[in-house]
């Protein structure tokens, strides 16, 4: 197929099935899956991995939802992750370990969103009553 250049339609889908697969490495068990069934062992998939790493760049990550998919996608490089993913323990750890991620995050992004909150309130009131010296 060398030679052959791909139709916009085609670009387009290709985009789209990338997409969706590159973010379907963010899911430890679908990982699991591949995993147990071969296709991490495989060389023709592996390269498949290393060709997916264009997802990194700007360009392409600004459309990722799941941006901890490349991080995955970097660990799937290396022949000792795609090993251990076999382990249902190891997806299982995966999972727990995101989830805590998650939690985290969100607690913590609620008190920097309460503490800016608390801090436009306290300068609000503020505001009109300096802007009111400084014009006298």
């Amino acid at each position: 197929m060398a030679g052959v250049m791909e139709t916009d339609e085609q670009a387009r889908q290709r985009f789209q099935l990338e997409l969706e697969f590159v973010q379907c490495l963010a899911n430890p068990n679908y990982l699991n899956f591949l995993a147990q069934r071969g296709y991490l062992r495989e060389k023709p998939f592996v390269n498949y991995l290393k060709y997916l790493l264009y997802w990194k760049e700007p360009e392409y990550a600004k459309f990722l939802k799941y941006p901890h998919c490349l991080h995955m996608l970097e660990l799937l490089q290396y022949e000792h992750f795609r090993k251990e993913l076999v382990n249902a323990q190891c997806a299982k750890f995966i999972d727990e370990q995101q989830i805590l991620h998650w939690q985290h995050y969100s607690r913590k992004r609620t008190r920097l969103q309460q503490a800016l909150a608390e801090q436009q309130q306290q300068q609000q009131p503020q505001a009109p009553s300096h802007a009111n010296t400084t014009s006298k």
